[in-house]
């Protein structure tokens, strides 16, 4: 009886969607030409295919309870339709209470989760310098490579670097930006992550590309930077998500104290849309936190901003790359799906289903004007007002 009941509500919900619901031989929903197909594997998905989030949709699917025949795009968009709802109109975030959530042990513990999972694996669907952030697509049809070199160089550019001058990546990758930044515009680099593959695999690129001496990679929580040391430029690519919403201050008051006077910051990294989220609605947020970034908080670049000047930081330039985004998750998720047999024999079925539907999910949601990406430029004045930085963007853009 109570089955009977679930049917009809999944019946309901689907009703005008291209989408067949089977449950082994069995049909629930029916559809002549569906573009997505839901296998029912077990009776705990049930009531959430009677009253479904994408997250939970998202969590069926990671554990198995449901297979989700179709492409990418067509399980999220009629995902989407299915759930009816806005995930940007999250509920306003209140204060964490959760003082541990941000310990230096639990960061380390959240990005070994996240970052270890397999070089090899990243190696599949990243180019070639292993690039984990959004691309920048000067040209629609660039390549991903192109694009990822593009947005190097584009930071490079806006943070005018300059022969001669040190910079500091922290939450370095895989060390393309500072690798770039060394080769191509001169400067001495400091790079820190907390992730001890990246570590390993960036000391090896160093000692391959002889730059011992220019570049240096430490395993190394940004709380922990030694205040006697200062740096010109200072980056942050794909980093902020992790230090959290009630830390923000300490992590812009700890850039402006290791940044030199007249020196440049750049912070790029993914914000809310809605003014007051407190994340992504619909249970996305939720399931995110639970197997893909655990500790990981975003905030409305409002607040990036108010806490970046709280810092004594001044801001010069916002740009928003959202589409840029969806882009190239779009292409992170084409190349991973074309390497799936590869993928699960490197981090098993589970795993590869997590982030599949996680990048696939955020690709969406970038589209769908869910989620923005920032990148900020901010200045740390003389004591006299006084900042070296141009009139006009033309350094960022000449050739």
């Amino acid at each position: 009886m109570f089955t009977a009941i679930l049917h009809q509500q999944i019946k309901r919900s689907l009703t005008g969607l291209p989408v067949s619901v089977r449950w082994g031989e069995q049909a629930v929903v029916d559809h002549p030409d569906p573009k997505v197909t839901i296998l029912v594997n077990d009776t705990k998905v049930l009531s959430i295919l009677a009253q479904p989030t994408l997250g939970g949709l998202a969590r069926a699917y990671v554990e198995g309870w449901v297979d989700l025949l179709g492409s990418a795009k067509d399980i999220l968009s009629l995902g989407q339709a299915y759930c009816g709802t806005d995930a940007s109109a999250h509920a306003e975030s209140r204060k964490d209470w959760r003082w541990w959530r941000h310990t230096r042990s639990r960061d380390r513990r959240n990005i070994h989760y996240h970052y270890d999972v397999s070089d090899d694996f990243y190696g599949l669907w990243l180019d070639q310098q292993r690039i984990y952030s959004c691309a920048y697509f000067e040209n629609w049809d660039d390549s991903l490579e192109v694009a990822q070199q593009q947005k190097l160089d584009h930071i490079c550019r806006k943070l005018m670097l300059k022969p001669g001058e040190n910079l500091l990546d922290i939450g370095c990758g895989w060390g393309g930006l500072m690798l770039r930044a060394v080769e191509q515009y001169g400067v001495d680099a400091v790079g820190i992550t907390l992730s001890e593959n990246q570590h390993a695999y960036v000391t090896a690129q160093i000692q391959r590309r002889q730059l011992q001496g220019r570049v240096e990679v430490r395993l190394m929580d940004y709380r922990d930077l030694p205040e006697d040391e200062s740096f010109d430029k200072i980056a942050s690519v794909g980093m902020f998500e992790h230090v959290g919403r009630r830390h923000l201050r300490r992590y812009f008051d700890k850039i402006f104290r290791l940044l030199r006077p007249g020196g440049l910051v750049m912070n790029h990294g993914i914000t809310s849309v809605a003014l007051k989220s407190g994340g992504l609605g619909s249970e996305i947020g939720v399931f995110i936190n639970d197997y893909v970034f655990p500790g990981g908080e975003l905030t409305h670049v409002s607040q990036v901003m108010a806490e970046l000047s709280a810092a004594s930081l001044e801001p010069l330039d916002a740009e928003n790359l959202r589409p840029h985004y969806g882009k190239t998750l779009w292409a992170w998720v084409e190349r991973l799906e074309a390497h799936r047999e590869e993928a699960v024999q490197l981090i098993g079925e589970r795993n590869y289903r997590i982030w599949r539907i996680y990048m696939a999910g955020s690709a969406f949601s970038f589209d769908r004007n869910w989620l923005a990406l920032f990148q900020i430029l901010a200045g740390k004045p003389h004591a006299d007002g006084h900042l070296d930085y141009p009139y006009n963007r033309q350094h960022v853009y000449a050739v």
